[in-house]
């Protein structure tokens, strides 16, 4: 893979990986399209050659981001090969309890958390980069 093209006279170096880990955030509040959309984003960028094995993906659901890990709405198949890879799923508690969901409802690779808003907060402090694709 070349990491310098010259385009219009300017030369542009692709992002280089130094680091050990990486950590990345994608958060879904919306459910339709958006559910597919996000799958294949992550599974694209699991594929980077830049970050393989160095990228930890934490996906956080909230408002009707829930849709995609309700067992009723059979997700679980293109859900399930991300869990493989390590990819964390995350729900919002504050969601659940708003909407009267049950944590039975969900798959049982669902982590919880107090608020979706809290988690991006805190994370992004912490330095993860924020995807909401």
């Amino acid at each position: 893979m070349d990491s310098l093209h010259e385009t219009g006279g300017s030369a542009f170096s692709i992002a280089a990986a130094p680091l050990q880990q990486y950590h990345a955030l994608y958060v879904i509040s919306e459910a339709g399209p958006k559910i597919k959309s996000i799958i294949g984003n992550i599974t694209n960028v699991l594929k980077d050659p830049r970050l393989e094995d160095k990228l930890f993906i934490e996906l956080l659901a909230f408002g009707d981001g829930i849709e995609m890990l309700l067992k009723a709405n059979n997700y679980e198949t293109l859900l399930q090969p991300l869990v493989d890879k390590g990819v964390v799923f995350v729900q919002c508690m504050n969601t659940l309890t708003g909407r009267g969901i049950s944590r039975e409802e969900l798959y049982p690779f669902v982590h919880y958390v107090p608020s979706a808003n809290g988690e991006i907060i805190l994370r992004q402090y912490e330095g993860w980069a924020i995807v909401k694709p």
